[in-house]
């Protein structure tokens, strides 16, 4: 490949606009679209800042390495900055991209790994996902310090199924577990309370088979829809 045409390849796969190249370089757009475009080609300087950035030698940049065009992504720098991009695509999104260091990076695949991470499976510090692990986190299953999600357990929890040291939803399990329909915790505010310290309209704070018994059929009595293996979940909280 041609240097113009290496040059549109990385500033591609890095998901930089030519502004955005251009500011990393202190040069104005239009200069990077002369580049781009084969009209004219920047000095030596500009060549070596674009090797450093790109993380490939002065030779492949302008076209003198036989390296094969199809290999992987992956960029290192000296900056403790590592990024992975998958060259296999789904609808567009990469199936993998890992991009982490030290400042903000952002991932985006179907499996994502990050500072900031979205994808179907989320890894990260800020994460989004339908399978989200972070420490913070959002997604239908969420793991985290704060988890957000149809399930989420972590520190602190928020979803319609909450486990954590503070758990919120319409079922919350934690050492404070506030609920719209059962809590289980150290302290349990909910419609049916489960703990050492419970408040609501239905309470159980005594352990014993008699107990767990009662949950159970207080559960089916006020909620009969609900899932068995939260039924028996919260029934034997008590045994």
């Amino acid at each position: 490949m041609e240097f113009y045409e290496n040059l549109n390849r990385l500033r591609k796969e890095k998901g930089w606009s030519q502004e955005e190249l251009g500011n990393r370089l202190n040069v104005s757009r239009q200069t990077v679209s002369k580049w781009e475009l084969g009209s004219t080609t920047p000095e030596l300087n500009k060549l070596m800042e674009l090797s450093r950035i790109f993380q490939v030698s002065i030779d492949e940049l302008v076209g003198s390495s036989n390296a094969p065009a199809e290999k992987e992504v992956v960029y290192v720098n000296v900056y403790l900055h590592y990024e992975y991009k998958s060259r296999l695509t789904v609808f567009g999104i990469p199936l993998v991209h890992i991009n982490f260091g030290r400042g903000m990076y952002k991932a985006k695949g179907i499996i994502a790994i990050g500072n900031f991470a979205v994808g179907l499976f989320s890894m990260g510090l800020l994460s989004a996902g339908l399978i989200s692990i972070g420490t913070a986190s959002l997604g239908l299953l969420a793991f985290g310090g704060l988890a957000l999600g149809g399930l989420a357990i972590g520190g602190a929890a928020l979803g319609i199924f909450a486990i954590g040291g503070l758990a919120v939803g319409v079922y919350a399990a934690g050492g404070c577990a506030l609920a719209a329909r059962i809590a289980v915790g150290g302290y349990a505010n909910a419609h049916i309370a489960i703990g050492g310290a419970a408040d609501g309209a239905f309470v159980f704070t005594e352990k014993g088979a008699a107990a767990c018994e009662e949950i159970r059929q207080t559960i089916l009595r006020e909620y009969p829809r609900t899932w068995k293996f939260l039924i028996r979940l919260f029934s034997a909280a008590m045994r």
